[in-house]
C-alpha cells in the first residue's frame, strides 16, 4: 500500500507557489516559457532526481520524472494563467510526484510523473500534451503565437538547453490526473472529492475583421466601415442564433479582443477576437462552428468589412477509462466513505490529449467559492490531503 507523506506534499506545493508568486492572496503568474515557469521546472526536476527518478525534458518543455519500467503516469501541468491560482495544475504535479515518491519508498519503482507544458494555452489548446500525444505536430505548433505575437518556436528556444527527445507513450500503462474542480459543484453541493466521468470538447479560433481606419469626429456613422461595430453585431447575433442549439451545459466565450489602432479618436480599422466554445457533443461543437462562420461572413459583407479565420484549434470530448475510474471510486469510498460524487469536467485538461494513447482518469477536489483562474483560487488543505490519499489508494489498487 502506498502511504503518501502529507506534510512533504504540502511543503512542496507551497514551495512551487514561490515561483511567480503574485503577492496577491495565494496567486501566481507563471505562464509557459517565462522565467518563473522555467525555474519552477528546473526545481521540479531536482525534486524528481532526489526521489530517485530520472528527469527528462522533451522539445516542448514537458518534464517527466521516469521510474524504472512500464507503469502508471501521474501528473498535470505547472504553468499558470497570467493571473492564476496556486493550485491549478500544480496540485496534480505535486500530488503525482508525492505518490510516485511514496511508492518508491515502499519498493514500487515503476511509476512515473509529469508536468506538461503550456496546458493553459498561451499558444493553443493544452499545447504541450497536444504535441506529445501527436494531436499537433511540432512544426505546426511552432507557428502558433501568443497574445504578444511571439511564436512558440521562439519561446521554447529559452528551454533548448534542457530539451531531449520526445518520449514514447508506450512506456506508460495509464494516466491519473488530480486537479481542483475549478467550478462550484463540490463546494456548494458537497463532497470531499469527485471522480470525473468525462471531459467536454473544445473549439478555439481567432477571427479578424478589417474595415477602414478613419477620423472619429469627421466620419459620419452611415459611412463608417468600423471593425469594432462589426464585431459587436456578430457577438449579439451569436447569442440569438445559439439559442435552441446549445444546452444549459454549453459555454462560449469571447476572451480576447484587440483593436487597431486602439485610440480614442480613431475609428477602429481592424478587430481581432478569440472565440472559444465547449460542449460534450462533437456534433454540437461543429454546428456552433458553422453558425459562427456564417454569422461572421454575413455581418462582414453587410458592413463592407473583410474577414479572416485563424486556425481552428480544439479537442473532442473524452470519456474516462472505466477501469481507472473504478480504482478512483473504490479508493474514494475507502478514504471518504459516502462523501464523494461523479461529475463531468467543463474545463479542458491534459488527460484529453493523453487519452489518445493511454487509459486516463481524473480526480477533483473542491474549489472554494468555485473560483479558479484568479488569484483568489484556493482549496482547504484537509481536502488537498484527502485527495492525495484517494489518488495514492487508487494507484495502489491499480498496481495490485
Amino acid at each position: 500500500m502506498i502511504e503518501p507523506d502529507v506534510d512533504r506534499f504540502l511543503a512542496d506545493l507551497r514551495h512551487l507557489r514561490t515561483f511567480g508568486t503574485a503577492g496577491v492572496l495565494k496567486g501566481v503568474s507563471r505562464p509557459a516559457y517565462g522565467r518563473p515557469d522555467i525555474e519552477a521546472r528546473e526545481w521540479l526536476a531536482g525534486r524528481m532526481r532526489e526521489a530517485g527518478l530520472t528527469p527528462h525534458f522533451d522539445p516542448m518543455g514537458n518534464l517527466f520524472g521516469l521510474g524504472d519500467g512500464p507503469g502508471l503516469l501521474l501528473g498535470s501541468h505547472s504553468d499558470s494563467q497570467p493571473e492564476g491560482g496556486w493550485l491549478d495544475g500544480a496540485l496534480g504535479v505535486i500530488a503525482g510526484l508525492e505518490v510516485v515518491r511514496a511508492a518508491r519508498e515502499a519498493g514500487i519503482t515503476n511509476l512515473s510523473c509529469v508536468s506538461f507544458q503550456d496546458e493553459e494555452g498561451m499558444f493553443g489548446v493544452t499545447t504541450g500534451s497536444s504535441v506529445w500525444a501527436g494531436h499537433l505536430s511540432l512544426e505546426e505548433a511552432d507557428k502558433l503565437t501568443d497574445g504578444n505575437g511571439e511564436t512558440l518556436a521562439d519561446s521554447r528556444a529559452r528551454m533548448a538547453h534542457l530539451a531531449g527527445d520526445f518520449l514514447s507513450p508506450d512506456q506508460f500503462t495509464g494516466f491519473l490526473e488530480m486537479h481542483i474542480e475549478q467550478g462550484p459543484v463540490l463546494d456548494t453541493e458537497g463532497g470531499t472529492v469527485a471522480v470525473v466521468s468525462h471531459i467536454v470538447g473544445i473549439r478555439d479560433m481567432r477571427v479578424s475583421l478589417a474595415g477602414q481606419q478613419n477620423h472619429a469626429g469627421t466620419t459620419p456613422m452611415r459611412l463608417r466601415r468600423d471593425a469594432f461595430q462589426g464585431l459587436a453585431e456578430i457577438n449579439a447575433k451569436l447569442v440569438e442564433r445559439f439559442d435552441g442549439v446549445v444546452t444549459a451545459q454549453t459555454v462560449w466565450t469571447v476572451g480576447r479582443v484587440t483593436l487597431h489602432p486602439n485610440a480614442a479618436s480613431i475609428v477602429p480599422g481592424k478587430a481581432t477576437v478569440s472565440i472559444q466554445w465547449r460542449d460534450s457533443e462533437t456534433a454540437r461543437l461543429a454546428e456552433m462552428e458553422q453558425i459562427i462562420r456564417t454569422t461572421v461572413e454575413e455581418v462582414a459583407t453587410a458592413r463592407g468589412l473583410s474577414f479572416e479565420f485563424g486556425p481552428m484549434l480544439g479537442l473532442d470530448p473524452v470519456d474516462m477509462d472505466r477501469g481507472l475510474r473504478d480504482a478512483l471510486e473504490g479508493a474514494a469510498e475507502e478514504v471518504v466513505p459516502g462523501d464523494w460524487r461523479v461529475i463531468p469536467s467543463g474545463a479542458l485538461h491534459d488527460s484529453t490529449n493523453v487519452a489518445k494513447h493511454l487509459p486516463v482518469a481524473m480526480l477533483f477536489v473542491p474549489s472554494i467559492g468555485g473560483i479558479s483562474h484568479d488569484y483568489a483560487e484556493d482549496t482547504d488543505e484537509a481536502d488537498l490531503a484527502a485527495g492525495l490519499r484517494v489518488l495514492a489508494r487508487a494507484a495502489s489498487r491499480l498496481i495490485g
